[in-house]
Parts: C-alpha cells; sequence; structure tokens
C-alpha cells in the first residue's frame, strides 16, 4: 500500500515537446464515477441504522433472484477489469518485463487479501475462527487471475475464457453430485460451492450461514469472468472507433447480455449467493449499460456538475471501503453501562437518541446508512482537497 500526493484528475491535460503542445491520454473519468458510485453503494448497504428495517433494494435476495443491491460487487469487479485494461495496455504494449509486472500484480493481490482478512478479523484477531473469504479477499483473488490472463493472452483469448468459466462453473454445480448428498443440486447448505467450503474453511465461513459463504471457494471462478467482462469492455473504449459508436454497441451488448441472462436463468438461476453463470451475464450487462451512460454523460457530453462526490468516492474506494467497516465496528465496541444497568453501545445510542425517535423505523435506519456515506465522503474529501490518493 502506498500514499500518493498527485494532482487531482483532470479531463485534458497536455505536455509541452519541442515547443508543440502534445494532448496526453485523457482519464476516463466516467470510470472513476461508476467506482465511486459503486463504493458509495457498497457502504449505503452496508450500513443500515438496523438490519430489521431496509427497504426490500437495498437487501440482497434472500436466494434466487437480484435486487439493485445484487449488483454493487459484480459492478466493482466489472470496474477492476476495465480499470486492468487502462493501466496494463500501455505496459503491455512497449514490452514491460512480463515477470516483474507479475510480481507487482501478485503483492497488489497479497495486499488486498490480507486487508481482507484483517477488516474480518478486527478487533480481535481469532485465528481459529476467522472468515477467510471475504469482498477484499475475493477482489484481490479475482484481480490476480484477471491480470494474468490479460497480460498472457489475445482479445478472442480473454473471450473465450470468461466464456468458458462460466460453462465450467454451469457443469460442476449441475451435474456433479454433492458428497453426502448424492445429486446435484443450488440449495444453500447442499450445493457443491457449500460443500467445497465447509469441507476446505470449515469454522472459517461467513458467521451467518457457517457451512457456506457468498464469496466461497468455487463461486471466486466465475467471478473471474465478471472481471474479465470488464477487461473486454476497457478494450472496446480504447479501441480507435467513433465514441458514440462506441456508446450505441455498449448498450447493444449489455442488452444482449440481459436477453442471454433471462434464458439462462430458467435452467440455472440468476444467484448472487453462489455466484451463477447467468448472474455473471446479467450483472454484466447490466454493468456495460451504466458505463455507456456514465460515459456518454461525463466523458462525451462533458456533463460534469454532479460527478465531484463520486470522484472523491472513486479515488480512494479501498480506503474507504476499508476503514468505514472498521469504524462501523468500532460504533458497537465502544459501550457502557446505564442508569437502568443495561449494556449499550455507542452504535445504539446514536441511533436510538438521534434516528430511532422522530422517523418510521425504515426510514430512521435509512437515513442513518445514509448518513454513514456523507460522513466518509467528508473525511475522503480531505484526502482528495490534499491530493492524497491511497494506493493499494
Amino acid at each position: 500500500m502506498s500514499v500518493l500526493k498527485a494532482e487531482k484528475p483532470a479531463s485534458k491535460t497536455v505536455r509541452i515537446e519541442k515547443g508543440v503542445s502534445i494532448p496526453k491520454p485523457e482519464r476516463l473519468l466516467s470510470l472513476d464515477v461508476f467506482r465511486g458510485i459503486t463504493i458509495a453503494g457498497m457502504i449505503l448497504v452496508n450500513n443500515p441504522g438496523s438490519w430489521g428495517s431496509i427497504y426490500p433494494a437495498l437487501g440482497h435476495a434472500k436466494w434466487h433472484g437480484v435486487t439493485p443491491t445484487d449488483l454493487i460487487f459484480p459492478f466493482f469487479l466489472f470496474i477492476v477489469g476495465v480499470a486492468i485494461t487502462y493501466s496494463l495496455s500501455k505496459r503491455k504494449e512497449r514490452g514491460d518485463n512480463q515477470t516483474k509486472l507479475i510480481l507487482q500484480i501478485v503483492k497488489r493481490s497479497a495486499i488486498l487479501f490480507l486487508l481482507g482478512l484483517l477488516l474480518a478479523g478486527f478487533p480481535y484477531y481469532d485465528l481459529s475462527h476467522i472468515r477467510i473469504p471475504g469482498v477484499l479477499q475475493r477482489i484481490g483473488v479475482v484481480y490476480l487471475f484477471s491480470s494474468i490472463i490479460f497480460l498472457k493472452t489475445s482479445i478472442k483469448t480473454q473471450a473465450i475464457v470468461g466464456g468458458a468459466l462460466l460453462l465450467v462453473y454451469w457443469a460442476l454445480m449441475t451435474l456433479i453430485a454433492v458428497p453426502g448428498v448424492g445429486y446435484p443440486n443450488l440449495e444453500p447448505a447442499t450445493n457443491l460451492g457449500a460443500w467445497i467450503d465447509n469441507t476446505l474453511l470449515h469454522g472459517h465461513l461467513w458467521s451467518l450461514p457457517k457451512v457456506w459463504d457468498p464469496e466461497g471457494i468455487l463461486s471466486t471462478i466465475p467471478a473471474i469472468s465478471s472481471a474479465l467482462s470488464g477487461i473486454l469492455a476497457g478494450h472496446w473504449l480504447r479501441s480507435k472507433r467513433n465514441e458514440m459508436e462506441k456508446v450505441a454497441w455498449m448498450f447493444v451488448y449489455g442488452c444482449i447480455a440481459l436477453v442471454i441472462a433471462a434464458f439462462w436463468d430458467m435452467w440455472f438461476p440468476i444467484n448472487k449467493s453462489i455466484w451463477t453463470s447467468s448472474y455473471v451475464i446479467y450483472s454484466s450487462g447490466m454493468a456495460l449499460i451504466f458505463l455507456a451512460i456514465c460515459y456518454f454523460l461525463i466523458d462525451i457530453k462533458g456533463i460534469t456538475w454532479w460527478t465531484k462526490p463520486f470522484v472523491v468516492y472513486g479515488m480512494n474506494a479501498i480506503t474507504v471501503f476499508f476503514v468505514s467497516g472498521i469504524m462501523a465496528r468500532l460504533l458497537t465496541l465502544i459501550k457502557w453501562t446505564d442508569s437502568a444497568g443495561q449494556e449499550i453501545t455507542l452504535r445504539a445510542f446514536l441511533y436510538d437518541n438521534y434516528f430511532a425517535t422522530w422517523l418510521a423505523s425504515i426510514n430512521a435506519s435509512l437515513l442513518w446508512a445514509i448518513c454513514y456515506v456523507l460522513l466518509w465522503l467528508g473525511l475522503m474529501w480531505i484526502l482528495y482537497a490534499k491530493k492524497i490518493f491511497i494506493k493499494v
């Protein structure tokens, strides 16, 4: 992890070479905004005032099906893929030492995985039960494999690998009999992915189901395809085609993906918890459409008056996700005994006295989450103003 003090991202810059102004490659501002919206969404849905009072759109689907919240994580992996194309393409094209590049990729992936473990174990770090899978851990693993695939293969091969991984995962989940069960199935605790998680990571899984994990081992296979779809989108955006042609075809490809996902859903249901292949195609299609909208409004039309808060979030995305998760834990760890002899946490005190007293429960819960997002926006704005961007 490194702290960089850099210039704020600008849409256009120039350099002077022998008296001639030569435009530098423009930063894809729409990608920063997309990343910022996604991270703000993560923090919003992860921090309601009360888990018993949330709007349906701000919760995950109970099993099969999809809600807006279910799109947030695959959107981020899609963004990781687009960023891989932009960050590694020049280095690949000019023939940089690939061994050195891969070592840098491995290092970054390891840091992301370690940060995930630090967040999962905070503050007690009970290594006998610490959750090993997780959001940052999956991002690290997906980044590792997707980056290496990008460096070692052509665009065509990247597309083939992405599709092949989805087909392999579908076959594993629907054709292989689960040991101890005797038949293939997609039920929460008895599917093949759950069996692998419970066999290899028993005692180190998500605390709610305990016998499977939404970021488990087997479902990481299709998650790599989520990032590869972003890599393909990045290739398309870097191409020399007309900007409006890029936007139009992004919409077309996105809509085609939604149709394919709807058909596949009949045999392999859209499901975030086990990251089904139909879910990857659906979420990638939605991500492509959303990025096309951002690209059209921001990078083509220059309508940027609304983007600053999301750029602030997007420029320190991993940082704000990590530290906001730590702070959420701290709010429940700071506690005292009230006059009635009952233990109360700082979080419960603030929520019960300043939110739940004057709003309906579901709106109080939402307002708490919004205020938490705004709090971290303010803190990240300080870093942004000082041009400090913490890079993992």
